[in-house]
């Protein structure tokens, strides 16, 4: 693993930020609110890991997809009271509030679409992922 800006992902990441805090803030749906925003939010964290690593790009979205599931599941086991955070309005919305197998198919689709773009778009990859694919 190495550590290098780029400069695509980095403003990719700031994107989704400000597209992430729009829904959280201003959107108060049924369909855009709960499920684009976690479809969103993989996308956002694979960006954001991409602006500073050079790494294999299916470990790393295996590793974002487990790390969603994970904060999903924390959900299930109710982490955020055990934690004596729920009335925490930043923890409820890093880390949520409620399970929903819905919210593990939106992670799912995103991850889906970043591995199709970042597989079909003929990006070459550098020697390093080269080296360790």
């Amino acid at each position: 693993m190495k550590l290098q800006l780029n400069l695509k992902y980095f403003t990719l990441t700031i994107v989704l930020l400000f597209l992430e805090l729009i829904i959280a803030l201003y959107v108060k749906d049924e369909i855009i609110r709960p499920y684009g925003g976690d479809f969103l939010v993989v996308i956002f964290i694979y960006c954001f890991c991409r602006s500073f690593l050079v790494y294999p790009s299916n470990p790393l979205l295996f590793a974002v997809l487990l790390f969603a599931y994970g904060v999903e599941f924390s959900q299930y086991f109710n982490l955020i009271q055990s934690l004596g955070l729920s009335q925490n309005r930043l923890a409820q919305w890093v880390l949520g509030s409620s399970f929903s197998w819905l919210d593990m198919l939106a992670y799912t689709a995103g991850v889906v679409l970043i591995w199709i773009i970042e597989n079909k778009t003929g990006r070459k990859p550098s020697k390093f992922e080269n080296v360790n694919q």
